[in-house]
């Protein structure tokens, strides 16, 4: 079962079970989704988007609520961070178990030495392909530190 099914199942549940918080979420996500399968449309492909890039827009969503949180604390609103702790709770229902940072390190060596990457001259490559093949399960904004750690001159 795809993610789309996933969603629309979830948004039925959350309906059955008058779970308004958990179904306002889901719709905020099915929104989203909508917004960019229009954003994809061309004159050839009416197709929405892949499962892989449902994955990045999930990651966004969060990635957007946890900005919310750090200045909901720092405006000293603990129950709109709270709403947002929630929010983010119901999206990673729907993503895969994320790397620790000890499987995000391996595989980042891998694909290093799969792709001969030697100079920060790489990075754009070694990115390209761990969004390829993770997505969804890595945090691309700590995997980036990693790949210049490794890439960077010692």
């Amino acid at each position: 079962m795809g993610l789309r099914d996933q969603l629309d199942n979830a948004v039925k549940e959350a309906m059955k079970a008058r779970d308004q918080k958990r179904l306002g979420t889901l719709r905020l996500v099915q929104a989203a989704l909508k917004d960019r399968d229009i954003a994809n449309r061309s004159e050839e492909s009416r197709a929405g988007i892949s499962d892989d890039e449902i994955l990045v827009l999930l990651a966004k969503l969060i990635k957007s609520r946890e900005d919310s949180i750090a200045l909901y604390e720092k405006g000293g609103r603990p129950e709109l961070a709270q709403a947002e702790r929630g929010e983010i709770a119901v999206i990673r229902e729907f993503m895969p178990k994320q790397m620790d940072e000890g499987e995000a390190k391996a595989a980042i060596a891998a694909v290093i030495a799969e792709l001969g990457a030697s100079s920060m001259k790489d990075m754009g490559k070694v990115m390209a392909a761990l969004k390829e093949r993770f997505a969804g399960k890595m945090d691309f904004a700590k995997a980036g530190a990693a790949v210049k750690e490794l890439l960077s001159p010692k």
